[in-house]
């Protein structure tokens, strides 16, 4: 197994981007948590983690908004990721919401564009759109999210769909379906998987992986706590960008930390065991 020898991965096109970034899902919505929310933003660039994800779904734009506060004389340091919903991907909306997030962003441009999840919006639609955004300046490159194998193959039929750069999709110990096909896929087109919610979903799944006796052995033995491990483990091959949320200053110096930590191969075999891959194609994990 390979794992991590460095805190960045690198995209198609060569441009290399932090290895664990920013997520900001529900963050934007509460006023009184707001300047932490900064704060902890802002820290995460400081700390090298200088990619941050957002979408103009998440709190209808004020996430956006957040981030585009967040960012302010810093932008330069940062590597912007936004998401458009299916039914704006079409060449009759893509461009307007598009502009929209740059407005609430505070932005003149994005590093990456994100189709959030497939629609009835047809994919060479999307991505003639996407390209004339790139040539307009407004987006650097453009990608996916929550795309299975198939709709990646289709993709890639499409005159211009291999130039996207990414797929964002669920990924952390406890959920491992997309190690069976999609995974391997993507490495053959060099296509980085972007991995959403790496600590899985705060409650009951959450509990049960950094409960598990297995992580916590290995948090012990690192001095590091469980969901550093979990973190550590969804990068451990190098090419998987993982962009954890944390609202708060001291989750962002947990999750930066967590990207020194090199798991053995032994390491990686227990929780293997612990937490074994499927041995057959699964439904895509999605929330």
């Amino acid at each position: 197994m390979n794992t991590n020898t460095s805190d960045v991965t690198t995209l198609k096109d060569g441009t290399p981007v932090a290895k664990i970034g920013q997520g900001t899902w529900n963050m934007g919505e509460s006023k009184a948590a707001r300047d932490e929310e900064i704060a902890a933003l802002r820290l995460g660039v400081e700390l090298g983690m200088n990619l941050i994800d957002t979408a103009e779904m998440y709190g209808e734009g004020r996430s956006e908004e957040l981030v585009g506060e967040a960012i302010r004389g810093i932008r330069d340091q940062v590597f912007l990721v936004s998401k458009v919903y299916p039914h704006n991907a079409g060449l009759d909306r893509l461009a307007r919401s598009c502009e929209d997030s740059l407005k609430r962003l505070g932005t003149d441009h994005l590093d990456l564009y994100l189709l959030h999840w497939r629609g009835k919006v047809p994919l060479q639609e999307t991505v003639k759109g996407m390209e004339e955004l790139v040539a307009a300046g407004k987006i650097a490159r453009w990608g996916v999210s929550n795309l299975d194998t198939e709709d990646m193959r289709e993709l890639l039929r499409i005159p211009g769909g291999d130039r996207c750069a990414v797929n964002q999709v669920l990924y952390h110990l406890g959920s491992r379906g997309i190690e069976h096909e999609l995974v391997p896929w993507q490495r053959t087109h060099k296509i980085p998987v972007m991995a959403y919610s790496p600590l899985a979903q705060a409650g009951s799944l959450r509990k049960g992986l950094t409960e598990n006796g297995t992580v916590q052995e290995i948090a012990r033995n690192h001095g590091a706590t469980p969901l550093q491990i979990l973190l550590a483990w969804s990068i451990r091959e190098g090419d998987v960008i993982a962009i954890p949320k944390a609202s708060s200053r001291e989750h962002v110096a947990e999750n930066a930390a967590a990207a020194k930590i090199r798991l053995s191969d032994e390491e990686c075999w227990k929780l293997d065991d612990a937490f074994p891959q499927p041995a057959w194609k699964v439904p895509l994990d999605m929330i």
